[in-house]
């Protein structure tokens, strides 16, 4: 199939936001949204480096790298709205695979209400997804890392180090998953990102909020860093899965800290929203834990400590990091 067909077989039947004046037809897609502040974010995953065929199917790809880029708006507490597809294709990758990696991405963006506005297709050696998302929030309500204040809650959602222990099973055993395993490879695979959550705390005067892309290690440092305060948290407190802390007894602590790729949130709150933070999980069925507090810096760096056994370290900057050397 040429690129033109391509282009041809995956254009969206019909739109589903009434902001959109023109789609996929022409050189560039037009939309209006008078009302709101517009929040853009873009991801990527390359064959062989964040994914391989023998970790997932051409869908979970799709659902995938769509879920990381819808859950960098949900930090910023925006609604989701538009995407972009910028793809790479191969020789070895067949017709039929392709058409299902997009189907993960449509399924996942029928959820939000999302369309499918542009992009663009060549040729190459790996395949290579960029999708780049555009999102709406109401003027001034979008959500900073930079906001989060001394006193305040330090708290996260759902529970921590799946997707590491998911990978982990895919890569050493990768078939015939009993239900522990299988829920971590679902969650490896799957991920959803927390998009109602965000969007119940839009009433909310202050939140600091950071998607857990890289493991709470990172995030809870850059929150740190750009609020310039410390963050302490408490180890005892970090939510785990019971499928996880079985399957792997001796690693879940390390991959609840640094194993990233949860996508779920990691946020501040003042202590008087507190409950209302609560009361919004309490209503979508999901887990929320309250980890640690925001101090006023102990030196001149505002930085991370983890509170275990009566004793408080500096939690470093651990977990994946792009462009590092090991």
């Amino acid at each position: 199939m040429d690129e033109f067909s391509f282009i041809q077989s995956i254009q969206p039947k019909f739109y589903r936001q009434s902001s959109l004046i023109k789609g996929i037809q022409d050189d560039a897609a037009v939309f209006r949204a008078p009302a709101s502040d517009i929040v853009t974010a873009v991801d990527t995953m390359v064959e062989g480096v964040h994914f391989t065929k023998d970790t997932m199917a051409p869908y979970h790809v799709g659902h995938r790298v769509l879920a990381a880029n819808i859950s960098d708006l949900a930090a910023m507490g925006s609604t989701p709205a538009y995407y972009l597809v910028s793809i790479t294709i191969p020789s070895h990758w067949e017709e039929q695979e392709l058409h299902d990696l997009y189907a993960g991405m449509d399924t996942l963006a029928a959820g939000y209400h999302m369309d499918l506005i542009g992009g663009d297709t060549v040729s190459g050696q790996e395949l290579s997804v960029t999708v780049t998302v555009i999102g709406m929030v109401d003027k001034n309500k979008a959500r900073y890392r930079s906001v989060a204040q001394p006193a305040d809650v330090v708290f996260v959602t759902g529970t921590l180090g799946d997707s590491r222990g998911g990978l982990e099973w895919l890569l050493k055993e990768g078939e015939n998953p009993d239900k522990e395993t299988a829920f971590l490879v679902e969650r490896h695979r799957m991920p959803l990102p927390r998009v109602s959550f965000a969007a119940g705390l839009s009433n909310l005067k202050r939140v600091a909020l950071n998607d857990i892309s890289d493991g709470i290690a990172n995030e809870a440092n850059e929150i740190a860093e750009a609020s310039d305060v410390d963050l302490i948290i408490d180890a005892d407190y970090l939510p785990y899965s019971d499928a996880l802390m079985h399957v792997y007894p001796d690693r879940y602590k390390e991959w609840m800290l640094s194993g990233g790729e949860d996508f779920e949130l990691l946020g501040t709150v003042p202590e008087k929203d507190w409950e209302r933070v609560q009361q919004t999980a309490e209503q979508l069925k999901l887990r929320i834990t309250r980890v640690g507090s925001v101090t006023s810096k102990r030196q001149a760096e505002a930085s991370v400590y983890l509170q275990e056994h009566g004793q408080r370290k500096r939690l470093e900057k651990s977990g994946y990091t792009h462009l590092r050397s090991e």
